[in-house]
């Protein structure tokens, strides 16, 4: 059990607890709507596709009194939060639109080197932002890390959520490389990735 900037009592695990399937892809979709609602929307269609398609031992999780407040998703090992091949989209959404869902969504997946574990993305409930939550949940990725062999920790961040980067530089997170996407930023708001890094267990 850890506590928050307030004092409160949080508890911090590894893996989506079963039955919150739901909740952690309504946190998800709440974080990244402009990035996965191109290739997911609807809202609901999205959130379910999310919920039914997850790997629940790909993720920390932060819960208050039970309630689910925050994850983060990971990917190493093959396997990410969500399983979203070209497969499941086209059961999902259809043969006509789902393969060009699926390119879309296959814009971000860029498969971790052997020494990384690749933070996907942190979700933290509205209500609790601003309470130190995303610093604990990857205070307990960096330690899955370095206990599964990684010696790094990376991520992507788009040049449309700079309040993402200012937490991941204060976190030890330093740019790496920045790939640009100018035809994306029509479709999903935004024109650039940068890949960022620190250590495993630092």
């Amino acid at each position: 059990m850890r506590t928050d900037k307030r004092g409160d009592p949080l508890d911090v695990r590894r893996g989506v607890p079963q039955g919150a399937e739901g909740r952690a892809a309504e946190l998800y979709w709440e974080a990244f709507a402009d990035k996965l609602g191109p290739a997911l929307k609807p809202r609901a269609r999205g959130v379910a596709f999310l919920a039914a398609h997850m790997n629940r031992d790909r993720a920390v999780c932060a819960l208050r009194d039970g309630a689910l407040v925050g994850l983060a998703g990971l990917q190493y090992e093959g396997r990410s939060l969500t399983r979203a091949g070209r497969r499941e989209m086209i059961r999902a959404y259809g043969p006509l639109r789902g393969p060009y869902r699926y390119a879309l969504l296959a814009t971000f997946k860029e498969a971790p080197g052997r020494s990384e574990l690749k933070l996907d993305g942190i979700a933290v409930d509205a209500a609790a932002r601003g309470r130190g939550i995303g610093e604990l949940l990857i205070e307990e990725v960096s330690e899955l890390a370095a206990e599964t062999g990684h010696s790094e920790i990376t991520l992507d961040v788009v040049d449309s959520n700079p309040r993402a980067r200012g937490l991941y530089e204060r976190l030890g997170f330093t740019a790496v490389s920045t790939k640009r996407t100018p035809h994306l930023r029509r479709v999903m708001g935004f024109g650039a990735v940068t890949l960022m890094r620190r250590p495993a267990g630092g």
